[in-house]
């Protein structure tokens, strides 16, 4: 008989795929059971021997990493879509394939950047915690009174297949959009009824702007101090595209300084936020622990797309979403 596929999982996984994987005895599956990733030690110690590596955005899997694993190692599966944690280069060198999840939480990220757009203009927390507080003693004109959202202009930072998905939202609140792309798009723009802009005019002239771009070297700190001095005074930044895109020091300066009005953030630089960050004193800033893709059915999807990746690269077949195919 065959020896069974050993294969490390960074974390438990939802979904069926996940399920059928720990019942099938061609796979040898280490599933680290802690809730926070392996720390380095653990991880570069139970890599080694591996025919495939199952990670999540939280584990940096570098060179150190794969040399550790040996050359036997078929397949690196990320449950999710980018993947700034995974030296791909390094990978390719050593002819080893990177799995992503992309596509299935396109929709359910857009949703989680409408809850921040919402929560942020209509201070949502905010007022919740009023309630919470025994804040709420009488109704007055202007109690927690935010900014409307529908009639107001959107703009897109990034218009791949989550910032089209926000364009589309848009829609239903009479909005305005604009979008900015690296590569211009402007056949996708016209068909979310977006306009495609330069990226000073998408910061200058809308009322909140939605980051949803890849984490590149090129896109790190993008959002930076000149970003904001561009920025609407009263407009509202949203990031559910990856924390290091956002120069956060500049953004703590912009919110305290009165250049711009709220942020609402799904990601952060270093995550989890330190509880010493200003960000975390200010009342208009709402601050998420990464919950874009957080639905039940899209995080099991995920799952089940990182185990059929991991399947197809043990076999030696192409992976059914390969990062650079």
């Amino acid at each position: 008989m065959t020896a069974p596929y050993r294969v490390f999982v960074t974390r438990a996984l939802p979904g069926n795929g996940f399920a059928q994987l720990l019942e099938d005895p061609a796979f040898d599956l280490d599933v680290w059971p802690e809730d926070f990733p392996p720390p380095r030690d653990e991880l570069l110690a139970r890599v080694a021997g591996v025919d495939g590596l199952v990670c999540l955005i939280t584990d940096t899997i570098d060179g150190q990493v794969l040399d550790a694993a040996g050359s036997q190692l078929r397949v690196v599966s990320q449950m999710a879509v980018g993947v700034d944690n995974v030296d791909v280069a390094a990978c390719a060198e050593r002819g080893i394939p990177v799995g992503n999840t992309p596509g299935v939480l396109t929709d359910t990220t857009a949703d989680m950047a409408w809850a921040l757009i919402l929560a942020s203009a209509r201070r949502v927390v905010e007022a919740a915690e009023y309630v919470k507080d025994g804040e709420w003693k009488t109704w007055t004109p202007t109690q927690i009174a935010g900014i409307d959202v529908h009639g107001a202009t959107l703009g897109i930072i990034g218009f791949g297949a989550i910032g089209q998905a926000i364009a589309r939202r848009a829609q239903g609140f009479g909005m305005r959009v604009l979008c900015w792309n690296r590569s211009p798009r402007p056949k996708e723009a016209a068909a979310v009824g977006a306009e495609q802009s330069e990226f000073d005019l998408v910061l200058s002239q809308s009322d909140f702007v939605c980051v949803s771009i890849a984490l590149t070297d090129d896109t790190r700190d993008l959002i930076d101090a000149r970003a904001f001095e561009l920025m609407k005074p009263g407009a509202i930044l949203v990031n559910t595209a990856r924390g290091p895109i956002v120069d956060e020091d500049a953004l703590a300066a912009a919110l305290r300084d009165g250049q711009i009005g709220g942020a609402g953030l799904d990601v952060t630089a270093v995550e989890p936020l330190s509880m010493d960050s200003p960000l975390l004193t200010m009342d208009n800033v709402v601050v998420l622990p990464h919950i874009g893709s957080a639905s039940m059915a899209t995080r099991g999807k995920m799952a089940d797309m990182a185990v059929a990746n991991l399947r197809a690269g043990l076999a030696g077949q192409p992976l059914p979403n390969s990062v650079g195919s």
